[in-house]
Order: C-alpha cells, then sequence, then structure tokens
C-alpha cells in the first residue's frame, strides 16, 4: 500500500522540478549573456574595433583566449560585445511583432463578422509569401541596417501572433466570464484588453520565446548577407562572415561568433520550454 500510495507522490515531485530546471536552466543562460552584454566595457580585454597589423591570425593564447581576425581584432573581446547587439536583435525584433499581433488578433477575434475576415486575409496574403524571401525584400528596399531589419520583422512577423491571439479570443469570448461581463455592461475595450486577452496570452508569450531563436537567427543571417549590421561594429553574423575566407586555416574566427549564437538560441528555447510546461500550455 505504502508503495503505491508514494509512486505519485514521487510523479510528481520529478514533474515539479522538471518544469523548473528547465526554466533556470535557460534563464541561467540568459542572464549570463545579459550580464555579458552590462559588463562589456569591464570584461572585453581589447578595444573590440581595434586592429594590429602585428597579431592576425593569431590562435587562441593566453594574450587572445580566442585568437585573432584577419585585422588583428581580439575574437574574445568581439564576441562579448557583440553580446549587446544579438541580445538587442532577439528582444526587439520580437517585441514590435508582439504587440502589433496581439492587438490584430484581439480585435479580430473578438469582433469577428467582416472585421475578422479582413484582418485574416491580410494575414493570407502576407503568409502567401516566404519569410525570409519577404523579409529580405523589405529590407533590400529600405536600405542595410538594424532599422530596417526591426521594421521587416515588424511588418512580416506579426502575424503568428495574430493567429495565436485570434484562436484565444474566439474560443474565450464565449465563456461564463465574458458574458457575464457584457451582461454587468463593461465597455468592449475593458473586456478584451482587461478580461479576455490576460487568459489568452500565455500561449503567445511562450512562442516569442521559440521567436526569439528565429529573430536572432534572421538577424545573423541577414547581417551575414551584408543587410544587417555594417562592419567594423562586433556582431556575431558579422564575424562568421569576416572568417568564411579563413575556416580552414583561422578556425578560431567562425567558431566562437557561431558557438555563441547556438548558446544564446539555446537559452531562449529552454527558458520558453519551461514557461510552457509551467503554464500548462504543452500539456
Amino acid at each position: 500500500m505504502s508503495v503505491k500510495a508514494s509512486a505519485p507522490l514521487t510523479l510528481d515531485w520529478r514533474r515539479f522540478f522538471g518544469k523548473r530546471l528547465t526554466l533556470a536552466v535557460g534563464g541561467g543562460i540568459l542572464l549570463i549573456f545579459l550580464l555579458l552584454a552590462i559588463g562589456a566595457p569591464l570584461l572585453a580585454p581589447y578595444d573590440p574595433i581595434l586592429q594590429g597589423g602585428d597579431v592576425r591570425l593569431q590562435p587562441p593564447s593566453w594574450l587572445h583566449p580566442f585568437g585573432t581576425d584577419n585585422f588583428g581584432r581580439d575574437i574574445l573581446s568581439r564576441v562579448i560585445w557583440g553580446t549587446r547587439i544579438d541580445l538587442q536583435i532577439a528582444v526587439i525584433g520580437v517585441i514590435f511583432p508582439f504587440v502589433i499581433g496581439t492587438t490584430v488578433g484581439t480585435i479580430a477575434g473578438f469582433f469577428g463578422g467582416i472585421v475578422d475576415a479582413a484582418f485574416m486575409r491580410l494575414v493570407d496574403v502576407i503568409l502567401a509569401f516566404p519569410f525570409l524571401v519577404l523579409m529580405l525584400s523589405i529590407i533590400a528596399i529600405l536600405g542595410p541596417g538594424l532599422g530596417s531589419f526591426y521594421i521587416a520583422m515588424a511588418l512580416v512577423g506579426w502575424v503568428s501572433y495574430a493567429r495565436l491571439i485570434r484562436a484565444q479570443m474566439l474560443i474565450l469570448k464565449s465563456s461564463d466570464y465574458a458574458i457575464a461581463a457584457v451582461s454587468l455592461g463593461f465597455s468592449r475595450a475593458r473586456i478584451m484588453f482587461r478580461h479576455l486577452l490576460p487568459n489568452a496570452i500565455a500561449g503567445s508569450l511562450v512562442f516569442s520565446m521559440s521567436d526569439a531563436v528565429l529573430v536572432l537567427l534572421s538577424g545573423a543571417a541577414v547581417s551575414y548577407l551584408g543587410l544587417g549590421v555594417q562592419p567594423p561594429v562586433a556582431e556575431w553574423g558579422v564575424m562568421v562572415a569576416d572568417g568564411q575566407s579563413f575556416v580552414t586555416t583561422a578556425w578560431w574566427i567562425t567558431l566562437f561568433p557561431g558557438l555563441s549564437i547556438v548558446c544564446l538560441a539555446f537559452g531562449f528555447s529552454m527558458l520558453g520550454d519551461g514557461l510552457g510546461e509551467l503554464l500548462g500550455v504543452h500539456e
């Protein structure tokens, strides 16, 4: 009897710690990168754009733990300073699509009818084009730079959030508490944003962590193609592009910024999984 009674309790404790372990690992990784970004002026041993002709293409050593690039710049310093740019890309590149998509999805799902049909047709038009192709086209029109990248992400990336919120709003607007709020004479804005949206937004919050991974990789890809961050600013995608001609002779130029991209993306992914398990989104 005692064994049967304790088995479910053991399983519950494993699930309890499992949820928080994933969340803690993801949050810990992101915290490390955040501290690197904040403390870059103190932690970086060299100026990230300082060139040194006498130390070009030096392999990892005590003086340069990550080696130097073809301009003699210290890779470790550039990786640390690049954390600021890539964290900014991941966060800002998600915030604007999240806000736009949440607003559109809330309005479309709540009002339905012609409003819903108009917004969803716009979503269908955007989804008809490949994501990366549409994003690169917008950046090419606006010109290279981070500003163009953020605008492109805002114009293209909001559709996923709109669809998620709309689906939840269609369900929640028929719930008992929503009907009660209508009968009490609350305004539509209050019902939408105070009563329904807080209950519909959990899925979008979890998705935003996964979307941050996509935004981070897209930002690195755009910089790699020369349409994002412009040299000599330290950014991981730019660093990978700079080292592509030296992969066989100076592997460290691309290895360390590439690993940084993978680790930061892993942190966002783990945080999203832990948040989803904690909120019951995946269950």
